[in-house]
């Protein structure tokens, strides 16, 4: 699912106990009275302080109470793992905003239990996707392919030695626009469950990870 601006974030949020927005790091977002959760030491936001943020919302609520988690991706596996059983509970009026630019790196289980927005793009649902046709067919393989398929596509889509890691990229960019159209267009939960790992595939790749590497490992 879609949002145009960030102003819009609150007016989403409310509608729901917990939802995940895609956004830039350099965006600045202010939701007044809101609870942040951040890191306040090496990088990651422990188990520690989600409890602590969670012994304050016992209290039942007498008006709506919104908690952010940004950057979400950097909760520890412990505290990704609290903060799940809380998700698993709801408590009225309690709303969570978790805010990454890396949706494949939140745990899955998390992903399946919130609503998860994107700032649009600038092409539209029903716009033609403008790529070679070569790459065009390689995309629609590789969002099918079996995982015993995927080491002779990873073959093929690198068979240009020079460049590889441009070629996969951009394989990967047209899989990922093609199934965030599809499920637009027909709102099929399958299609949103496979964006992680072509999401994963293509941050990896592009910070220099191994191509084929990747190809196959992230997308079995």
């Amino acid at each position: 699912m879609y949002f145009e601006k960030i102003d819009d974030i609150l007016k989403i949020a409310s509608k729901s106990g917990t939802t995940i927005f895609v956004v830039p790091k350099d965006i600045e977002i202010n939701i007044k009275n809101a609870i942040i959760l951040k890191p306040e030491e090496k990088n990651v936001i422990t188990i520690e302080q989600v409890r602590q943020v969670l012994q304050g919302l016992l209290v039942k609520q007498t008006s709506d109470q919104y908690i952010i988690v940004r950057p979400a991706e950097l909760m520890n596996e412990e505290a990704a793992n609290a903060f799940l059983k809380t998700l698993e509970e709801p408590k009225d009026k309690v709303h969570f905003i978790l805010i990454t630019d890396a949706p494949s790196l939140i745990l899955p289980t998390i992903l399946s239990r919130a609503k998860l927005y994107l700032i649009r793009k600038p092409w539209s649902v029903d716009a033609k996707i403008v790529a070679d046709d070569d790459d065009l067919a390689l995309a629609k393989r590789l969002l099918v392919a079996k995982p015993a398929d995927l080491i002779i596509l990873a073959e093929e889509i690198t068979k240009k030695k020079d460049i590889a890691r441009k070629q996969a990229l951009e394989v990967l960019s047209i899989a990922i626009e093609m199934l965030y159209k599809t499920y637009l267009i027909n709102g099929k939960e399958i299609f949103l469950q496979k964006l992680p790992k072509f999401l994963h595939a293509y941050e990896s790749i592009s910070r220099n990870g191994h191509v084929k590497l990747h190809l196959v490992a992230d997308l079995c």
